[in-house]
């Protein structure tokens, strides 16, 4: 008798504590598994799995993305650009003891920007003029490189500077007091007026100091075009 009372007591014991071990693991696999999130590649959705299998789709809220800044065209404060082709019309009043001319013809020059105000600039004028001695006709050509300086606002429509040139000048028609060819000086300024980001019309006026015929000339140039930014 007293067998059969532990065996039935045994056996009680046991099926307890089986259904105490069965209730923890469900507890704990149920909040390990509740709930997983990924998101579906390129869908912009998130997947939401339960533990009954059951999936929902929910769209991820899109953040409205910030603008882009304005790219700048080179380094510095100032957003341009780095090279700058003028090309225009000149006037050229040159003057010599031999002879005085009037002259009139094409101004080119090309300026690199190397920071925000300074750029090397190389620089070309040819002209034709009025008729000297019988029937030569006056020309003029005037090479010269150096260094310009420019005021450069992007808030301003206008952009004044100024440059210092050395170079050469070709002068016909060739006298009996010495060669066609000699040095020159050029110094002046001008200003550019800004029409948008890539063109721009310009003024400007120099001074050339020459040295041909054994002798020092004073001549003055003016004159205006258009500038391309690139």
């Amino acid at each position: 008798m007293k067998r059969l009372v532990l065996a039935i007591l045994a056996t009680c014991g046991c099926a307890g504590l089986a259904v105490a071990q069965d209730s923890a693991l469900n507890l704990t696999t149920s909040g390990a598994t509740s709930t997983h999130r990924f998101t579906a590649a390129g869908e912009g959705i998130n997947l939401v799995t339960s533990v009954t299998g059951d999936t929902i789709a929910v769209p991820v809220p899109t953040a409205n993305p910030s603008p882009q800044p304005e790219p700048r065209f080179y380094f510095g404060n100032n957003d341009d650009y780095r090279f700058q082709l003028g090309v225009g019309y000149t006037y050229v009043r040159f003057r010599s003891t031999p002879f005085n001319a009037n002259l009139n013809g094409l101004h080119t020059s090309l300026s690199y920007f190397l920071n925000d105000w300074f750029a090397v600039e190389g620089n070309v004028v040819a002209a034709f003029g009025t008729e000297v001695f019988a029937a030569d006709r006056s020309k003029y050509l005037l090479y010269t490189g150096g260094g310009r300086i420019a005021w450069r606002d992007p808030k301003h429509k206008y952009e004044p500077w100024m440059h210092g040139l050395v170079g050469g000048l070709h002068m016909i028609p060739q006298t009996a007091l010495g060669g066609k060819n000699g040095f020159a000086l050029q110094a002046g300024g001008g200003v550019d007026v800004r029409f948008n980001s890539r063109l721009s019309f310009r003024l400007e006026g120099d001074y050339v100091r020459s040295q041909l015929y054994s002798q020092t000339q004073n001549s003055f140039q003016f004159g205006g075009g258009a500038v391309i930014h690139f």
